[in-house]
Parts: structure tokens; C-alpha cells; sequence
């Protein structure tokens, strides 16, 4: 609202001109005309011309003079616009301090029923969302059955979450956007790249020193014997040499694997212990407890693996059979091109060197066949490991949630200096949570209430 004198120019108003500044369309701009009574000549036209662009239109009043009561005011105003040559001849609608009153109440009541509306949908929202938070608070406690009940739901509660995420894969519901808690598939890349690491290793490169090591044992194992008879304790003891080279793999896998789990047990430990800081040491140990123990027995699993590969070559895959005649069929192109090329390719195995083999021509007949046989013998080792170790690991982590978890943490909460009783403390940071979202409650309700009557006053004035 402006207010401008009758005597003044209206189009280099100061007011209106300020007015225009923040509302350059005039849309929200009322222009109140003081003085009526003494610069009556011209009026009408600047109130009906409106050269300046006032989109509420123009009031004119009369002032009160000297100690003039209101009603005085107001009668002496109205006799002005209802007598006055000039005056009376301006639009009743537009005159006057009630007409002033009312237009003011009108648009008071517009802005609020424009705006409230939006203002009472955030103190909705906001409340709903105290409400929900102050639900999601843990119950005080008040006696040691409740502190078990608790417990148990809370145990539950962990179980749950690590079924969904560990063993189900279902991250949606509580981890939609955290990777890291997309278990099943963080858990199948890290088993394909233990496979990956194992098919890369120097071990399983089947052109390495081409028959060199098959040539040095075959040269060592010579004895008194028939000729051509290719001895078992040559393949088992070069076989033993690639398990000791791979040894170190699974074990790093297993650390690496297990450490990704701690991560997840831990990040759900903590997550349903929040509220309850007696807990939290006692949760963190039985986690920390749960894993090591995986570790430790994981790790004696992997060396009996890896042992038992060490000790004997057994396979009822028919594909080892398949694999090693499909090598064998090309012997006699090796020992064809032996003087002819220094090097030539050999399917399934890569490009190798003929320069070295050579040497001990009497010896390439068992060496070939000695290569051939651990190279399809080889892949299956390695499938077996990886095989193993995926199976391993469901096991695992099955036993870890479904049997392992709840008797650990029982242990350490249940024990003589556990944290049982003092659940029935309230964190102090839940109590002053707790405390301030019932204050935030009564507030906003109170808010509620005071909008909604705000809203029935200004719909009866409409």
C-alpha cells in the first residue's frame, strides 16, 4: 500500500515511485489518496485515469484535523464526499476510510488464503515426520524383562537384515543407494576376481618355460627301468611346485573376503544398536569375535584345499580326458616343426619356444605328454578352487547369520559384566532426542490449531 497526497503529481510521486521499484506491474500496489479535502480540483481524473499503473486501484480519504475523534472523522468524511462539488462526484467504492478498511481486510484475507495453504502443508509434513522419528525412538525400559525383550528384537532384528542383504540380496529396502551394502553382487566380483587372479598367475601361463621343468625332473627321476614309462612322482612333484606358487592367492582372498563381511556385519551391528549405547562395545566385540573366528577357520580350510591338491591328482571330470587328447592330437605337428621354426603355436597352450627343447630330444616324447597333462589337468584345479570357495563362503556366512550371531552376542551381553541391566538406562542422547521432538510435537500442533482458525475467520470474511 502507497500513500500519496491529493496535492501531489501522481506520475513523480516519490511513493508511488518507490512502490514501483518492488512492484513494477502494480499488481500488489494500493494507492491511498490522503487529504481529499484540500486539492479536491482534478482528483476524479487521477483516480480514474490511473496514468501510473495501480493494479488495486485508489482510496480516497479525508484526514483527521486537530483533536477530531474517529467518529467525528468518519462523519465529516462522509458528509465531504457525499456534498462536496467535486468530491461527491467520485465513485462511492473508492472513498472513504471504511471502504479503506474493507479492501485492506480483503486483501488480507486473499494473501492468507493464498499462502496459508502451502504453510499449513509444511507444518503437515514437518509433523508427520516428528511423529514418525519420535515413533522410531527405542521404548524406556523399565525392568530386566523388558531389557531382554528388547534384546531379542533387536538380535532379530540384525539377523534379518544381514538374511536380506548377505544371503537374499535384497539391499532395497534399507540400503538403496549404498554399494558397498549390495552384497551379492560385491560378493560375486570378488569371487570372479579370485578367478581371474588365479588364471593370471605365472602358474597357470602354459607356455611358461615350455618343457624346461618337465625335462629338469624327468632328467632327476632317471632310474633302472623300462624306457618311455613316464613316472606318476614327476607330475606330483611339478604339480606341488604350481600349488606352493599359488598357495599365497587363496589366503589373500580369504582376508580380503572376510574383511568385506566384517564391514557389513558391523555396518548392521551398529545400525540396530544405535539407540542403545550400553550395547555397543558388547555388539562391536561379538562382531569383531564372529570374524575372526571365520577368518581363522577359513584359512585352515584353504590350507587343507590347497593340500590335498598338493598330495594326489584325482578328477572325475570327463572334460580332463577330453582336453588332454585334444592337446595330445597335436604332438606330432610339435616334433614336425621342432627344427624347422623357433617357435609355433599350439592351441589351447599359446605360442612356445622350440630353441630349448632341442636339447633333450630324448626326452620330448614324456615331456610334451608330462605339459600336456598338467595343462588340462591345471584348469581343473583351478575351477575346483574357485568352486570350492564360492560354496565355502555361502556356508560360511549362512552358519555365521543363522547359528554363529545370536549365541555370540547373548555370550557377551548376558556375561557377568555385561550391559544387560544398564539398557534400562536411556542413552542421554535419546532422552534429549526424545525430549525435544515431544516439544517440537506440541509446538507444530499448536500451530495446527491457530492456522486452522486463522483459515475459518478469513473463509467467513470471504
Amino acid at each position: 500500500m502507497e500513500a500519496a497526497v491529493s496535492t501531489d503529481d501522481f506520475p513523480t510521486c516519490e511513493s508511488i515511485r518507490l512502490s514501483q521499484s518492488v512492484d513494477k506491474n502494480g499488481e500488489r500496489t494500493l494507492a491511498v489518496v490522503t487529504k481529499s479535502d484540500k486539492s479536491p480540483e482534478g482528483l476524479l481524473e487521477k483516480v480514474t485515469s490511473n496514468d501510473v499503473n495501480i493494479g488495486l486501484g485508489f482510496v480516497c480519504v479525508r484526514n483527521r484535523v486537530g483533536q477530531e475523534s474517529y467518529e467525528e472523522a468518519r462523519f465529516k468524511e462522509a458528509k465531504l464526499f457525499e456534498t462536496h462539488s467535486l468530491l461527491s462526484m467520485i465513485d462511492k467504492s473508492i472513498v472513504g476510510i471504511p471502504v479503506l478498511s474493507q479492501k485492506l481486510m480483503q486483501i488480507q484475507a486473499t494473501s492468507i488464503s493464498r499462502n496459508l495453504p502451502d504453510i499449513v502443508k509444511k507444518i503437515n509434513d514437518k509433523l508427520s515426520h516428528n511423529i514418525v522419528e519420535f515413533k522410531s525412538l527405542p521404548r524406556a525400559l523399565t525392568s530386566v524383562p523388558e531389557a531382554m525383550s528388547a534384546l531379542m528384537k533387536i538380535i532379530g532384528g540384525v539377523k534379518e537384515s544381514l538374511r536380506k542383504v548377505l544371503l537374499r540380496g535384497e539391499y532395497f529396502d534399507e540400503f538403496p543407494n549404498d554399494k558397498k551394502m549390495h552384497c551379492k553382487a560385491r560378493l560375486v566380483e570378488m569371487v570372479n576376481g579370485f578367478s581371474d587372479e588365479l588364471k593370471k598367475c605365472p602358474e597357470s601361463d602354459p607356455t611358461r618355460n615350455f618343457l624346461m621343468d618337465e625335462i629338469k625332473h624327468l632328467e632327476e627321476a632317471k632310474e633302472i627301468s623300462l624306457p618311455n614309462f613316464l613316472p606318476k612322482n614327476i607330475f606330483l612333484s611339478i604339480l606341488k611346485e604350481k600349488d606352493n606358487g599359488i598357495s599365497s592367492i587363496p589366503k589373500a582372498f580369504v582376508e580380503k573376503l572376510f574383511g568385506y563381511v566384517e564391514e557389513v556385519v558391523m555396518s548392521v551391528l551398529m545400525s540396530h544398536v544405535r539407540h542403545y549405547y550400553q550395547l555397543q562395545i558388547s555388539a562391536k566385540i561379538a562382531g569383531l569375535n564372529l570374524i575372526e573366528n571365520m577368518i581363522e577357520n577359513s584359512m585352515k580350510w584353504v590350507m587343507e584345499i590347497v593340500e590335498m591338491e598338493k598330495l594326489t591328482d584325482y578328477t572325475c571330470n570327463p572334460e580332463f580326458e577330453t582336453e588332454y587328447n585334444k592337446l595330445m592330437a597335436q604332438k606330432d605337428a610339435f616334433m614336425k616343426n621342432l627344427h624347422l621354426y623357433n617357435s609355433m603355436t599350439i592351441e589351447r597352450v599359446g605360442s612356445v619356444d622350440l630353441v630349448k627343447p632341442r636339447n633333450s630330444p630324448h626326452l620330448l616324447d614324456q615331456a610334451f605328454d608330462l605339459r600336456m597333462r598338467l595343462v588340462a589337468y591345471w584348469s581343473i584345479v583351478q575351477r575346483r578352487l574357485v568352486d570350492s570357495m564360492a560354496l565355502h563362503l555361502q556356508l560360511s556366512v549362512h552358519r555365521l547369520v543363522d547359528e554363529h550371531l545370536e549365541r555370540e552376542l547373548v555370550s557377551q551381553i548376558m556375561a557377568p559384566n555385561g550391559n544387560l541391566e544398564r539398557m534400562l538406562e536411556e542413552s542421554p542422547l535419546v532422552a534429549s532426542k526424545r525430549a525435544k521432538l515431544e516439544g517440537s510435537i506440541k509446538k507444530l500442533k499448536e500451530c495446527k490449531e491457530i492456522l486452522a482458525q486463522i483459515m475459518d475467520r478469513t473463509h467467513d470474511q470471504c
